[in-house]
Parts: C-alpha cells; structure tokens; sequence
C-alpha cells in the first residue's frame, strides 16, 4: 500500500472524525463495549489463532495475560468515564473579579497504534479503548511477527467496527514506515528502542504527539531482608510466563553475595514447580528469537559465565529452549547490554544497597524496578534513590494489572503513559476556558480594561497592588 493511499485512508478517517468531534458518553462507551463483545464472543478462536503464531502458548496463560487486562480495562472505563469527561473548575486570581476558569478535556481526533507481537490482542487493544473513551478515532498498525493473530484480529474489527471508527492495516516493515509518517493526532507506540527512535522521527515531520511504550533491563533487587523462597517463586513466574517475552519481566537478579546459592536453588524449585509441564510453557515467538536466545547463552558462556538449568525434562520431553539462570556473567557480555525478552535470567552479586543503588543507576532507566524484602528504610532507598517507570515490591509485574496506576516508561524506557485516567488523559487535549466577567457585574473593571494604554497612574496603582 503506497504513502498516497495511507493519505487518503487518514483523509477519510479524519473527516468521519470532523463529522463527530465529541462524541457523546454513550457513544464511547458503546465503541468500547463492541470490542468486549468482540473478545467475548471469540475467545476460543483467538486462543488458536495466539498458540499458532507462537507455537505453544497455553490458552489460560493468554485469557490470564490477553483478554483479562482487557475486560478490566473496559470496566474501569465504564465506571469512571463520565467522571473523567467533565469540565474542571480552577481558581482565578483576584484581580479577574467573578471570571471563571475551568479545563474541558477534548479529543485528539485519529490516534495511530502500533502494536508489537508478545501480547499482540492486549497491547492492541487497551490503547484503543483508552482512545475511544477520550473520543478519537482509531487507525491500528499490529505487528507482522504475530501475522495470524493480526490478521484474525483485523477480521475481527472489520465485522464490528466502520473502517472510519476503527481501521486496522497488516504488513511488514514498508507498510509500519508508511504508518509511523502519517500525520496522526496521536501516535502510540509499543516496542523495542530501537524501533521507537525510528517512530519518534518519524513523527517529528508532522510535530505528531508520541507515546512510546518501550522496555528495558528491569531489576528484580533480593535483599538480605527477604524471603528467598518467595522472591525467588515470584521472579520465577515473571521471568517465565509468555517464555520470557514480556516488555516489564525481571530482566536480572541482583543479590547478597551470601545469599545467592540459596536463592539460586530456589529459583530452580520454583520454576520446576510452576513450569514443568511443557504444554504451559510459552515458545519463542519465531525461529529468529530462538536463535537469538541461543546465541546470548553461548555468548555468556564464552566470556566465562556458568548456566544453571531451571527446568529439567518431564518424560523425554525437551523444550525447543530450557529456561536458565547464568552467574559470573561479565559485563562486556550481551546479554548484560541487551533486553533479554526471553527465559535466561542473568544474576548479578552485590555487597551492599550502596553499590545496588549505583549499578542501577549507571544503566538506561528500566520500564520496571522490583524489591523484595521487609526492611521499610531500604525499600524507601531504593524508591527515592532510583529511577524506573514503575515498582512492584514483593511480586512481579503486578503494578501494570492496577488500572488507577499509570502505566510508562521514563529515559530509554519510553515516555507517555497509559492505563484507567492516564491513557484518557493521554488521547485528550485538557483545553483551557476562561470566562472574563467584571467585578459584581460592572463592566468597565471588566478583564484588560484597567491595563490598556494610554498608560498612566491607574495601571501602576494596579502593578503596586498586583505585587
């Protein structure tokens, strides 16, 4: 599809928009309800469609991880948008008289979405939710690593939604380039870094607003206070669950010297337990993550680091990719510059919160941060002292399922947020209104009156009273 035919298709898209640029509360909130019903009504066909792409992907971990984050996106919506939809009333400076001053928040008009391929149904769709209930028009650009699930899902949206409300557009990367130029009222991104730059210039031609949803090395920091059993439990799933492939996974360990072998043996009592059924562990996406995993072990391994196995072989059956742990890894090596976005979890010894809190910092800031332990001073350290776009303490991942939470990264990890009020407030203009009136109705202490040339003693009577 050429540059020329994505104008037109905006054009059109626009103009349906121009036609209805505030929709009514019962108009977004019917938008939001179709795509529900639409997830609803296909839940076992998507399911399918999800375990085809990534060859295994257990159907419970995809209603858990997929459909789950969007039903409770739409029912947070329903509850809260009328709230969120009205005028706010702010104070005026004295010197206005009985003017008023209020924020309305408007739409934006056509948000553009680009989707990635590791929850390619939730990272599609609750941005479009949360763009609907600010009262825009959707353009959707899924990702073509995940192409049977794209496709179904453009299917989908096609049988419930008019292309002027909600568009959807498949391809590869010519057809992503032509998406990320387009002049969009909003453009929202979810995926890699590197990615993200191309996007972000992109839309720098069109001084197109971005919200980039990116990813990072998260930490899960153990500390001597912790339950090595739990923290170790906790990570296990987080580190696994969608084979790794998960923007906000703990990326490495950091821990006490002196308490990383038990760790270490927890960690693989955890994952054994939680992942031994090879029908419940997720597979890579494609044959080139497989190959990417593959290469950053052995990568590892050549600059000295050791691989512990957490997961041994149930009944003859081998994982195309056993999920590892790697001690002594070197900092040269890749998988200590690169997001992992897979199962091999590297584990970092630290002596003391001093040198946790500066190996962090001396990194990009990571979309995730996460604290297991029970000392209150060390945990409000690690809050005050370190940068990341959200924390969950004790558990993994848990903050991104808390609607009222915002939902983003900060530095490398991205910019923007999303989630409940922050991804209304994300797709809305909050507009500026004042209303001027004069002092008790009289009009000539009305607004600029007192200020207009000819400038005499009055104004500076105004300026000595105005200080």
């Amino acid at each position: 599809m050429s540059i020329n035919r994505f104008t037109l298709q905006l054009d059109e898209i626009k103009a349906a928009y121009a036609s209805e640029p505030n929709p009514s509360l019962e108009v977004r909130l019917g938008r939001i309800s179709r795509i529900e019903q639409m997830i609803a009504i296909n839940e076992e066909k998507i399911c399918k469609v999800l375990t085809a792409d990534f060859g295994n992907r257990h159907p419970i971990e995809s209603r858990l991880l997929e459909f789950q984050m969007i039903y409770q996106a739409c029912k947070h919506v329903r509850k809260h948008l009328k709230e969120w939809m009205k005028p706010q009333l702010v104070a005026t400076p004295g010197f206005l008289g009985s003017s008023q001053a209020w924020t309305q928040m408007q739409s934006m008009g056509v948000v553009g979405i680009m989707s990635p391929w590791n929850y390619p149904v939730q990272l599609a769709l609750v941005p479009a939710i949360a763009a609907f209930a600010a009262g825009n028009r959707v353009w959707l650009k899924p990702s073509e690593r995940s192409s049977r699930t794209s496709g179904f899902l453009a299917t989908l949206i096609q049988e419930y939604f008019h292309p002027s409300e909600f568009c959807v557009s498949v391809g590869g990367t010519e057809v992503a380039e032509s998406f990320a130029a387009l002049p969009f009222d909003h453009l929202f991104f979810t995926g890699s870094g590197d990615i993200g730059k191309k996007v972000m210039r992109a839309a720098a031609d069109h001084l197109t607003p971005i919200t980039l949803e990116l990813g990072g090395k998260s930490p899960a920091i153990v500390d001597p206070s912790a339950n090595l059993k739990e923290a170790a439990a906790s990570i296990a799933y987080g580190k696994l669950v969608n084979g790794g492939q998960t923007c906000i996974a703990p990326d490495y360990v950091v821990i006490h010297a002196s308490d990383c072998e038990g760790f270490v043996q927890e960690l693989q009592n955890a994952a054994q337990k939680q992942f031994s059924n090879p029908a419940e562990f997720t597979s890579a996406i494609d044959e080139h993550q497989l190959t990417r995993w593959h290469h950053l072990v052995q990568d590892a391994v050549d600059r000295g680091a050791q691989v512990i196995r957490l997961i041994a072989s149930t009944d003859n059956v081998e994982l195309p990719f056993t999920p590892v742990a790697l001690r002594n890894v070197p900092e040269d090596a890749l998988i200590m510059q690169e997001e992992v976005f897979g199962p091999i979890l590297p584990i970092v010894t630290i002596s003391d919160i001093d040198s946790t809190i500066r190996y962090i910092n001396h990194r990009p800031m990571p979309l995730a941060l996460y604290w297991f332990g029970k000392s209150k001073e060390v945990m409000k350290r690690i809050l005050n002292e370190t940068r990341s776009g959200g924390v969950t303490i004790n558990d993994t991942l848990l903050h991104a399922a808390v609607e009222d939470l915002p939902f983003g990264g900060i530095g490398a990890s991205g910019m923007g947020a999303h989630h409940g009020k922050a991804g209304f407030e994300a797709f809305s203009h909050r507009k500026s209104v004042l209303e001027v009136r004069g002092f008790f109705g009289l009009h000539f202490l009305r607004g600029t009156q007192l200020t207009r040339p000819p400038y005499g003693k009055g104004v500076e009577r105004l300026l000595r009273w105005l200080r």
